[in-house]
C-alpha cells in the first residue's frame, strides 16, 4: 500500500504569498486539496502577515474563503500557548508559533518558505518547503 495523503495541511505567511505569486507547486497543491476534500488550515496571524490589498488578492481571498479552507483564529489560550512555545524555544514569533501548534494539533504537514525557524519552533513538525 502506498502513502497515506494528510488529510490537513497548515499553510505559513509564505505559502500564502507564494499561492498568490502564482507559484506552480502552490497552486497545484490547493488544487489537489479541494479535490481530495483536504483541509488546508490558515491561523489568522498568518492571514494578517499575507493580506495587504484584498482587491488585488483576488485568488488568495477566494482561496481563505474556499470551503476546503479553515481560518483558526487566535484565541486567548491560544495566545499564551504561543508565547510560552516562544519562551522554550528562544524565539519571538508568535504567528510561526501558532502555525506549529496548528500542526501539532491536526497531525498536520505545513508548507512554509522558512522551514529554519519552524524546525527551531519543533523539530519533529512534518514541513513542505515551497
Amino acid at each position: 500500500m502506498g502513502q497515506t495523503r494528510p488529510v490537513t495541511v497548515v499553510l505559513d505567511a509564505g505559502a500564502l504569498i507564494a499561492f498568490e505569486r502564482g507559484d506552480a507547486k502552490m497552486r497545484a497543491l490547493c488544487r489537489e486539496a479541494q479535490r481530495s476534500g483536504a483541509r488546508l488550515v490558515v491561523p489568522a496571524g498568518v492571514v494578517g502577515q499575507a493580506v495587504r490589498d484584498p482587491s488585488r488578492q483576488v485568488a488568495l481571498r477566494a482561496l481563505l474563503h474556499a470551503g476546503t479552507t479553515q481560518v483558526e483564529p487566535l484565541t486567548h489560550a491560544l495566545a499564551e500557548a504561543c508565547g510560552i512555545l516562544c519562551g522554550r524555544t528562544k524565539t519571538r514569533d508568535v504567528v510561526d508559533a501558532s502555525v506549529a501548534l496548528s500542526a501539532r494539533r491536526h497531525n498536520a504537514v505545513v508548507v512554509t518558505s522558512d522551514p529554519k525557524d519552524l524546525r527551531r519552533l519543533d523539530a519533529q513538525l512534518k514541513l513542505e518547503t515551497v
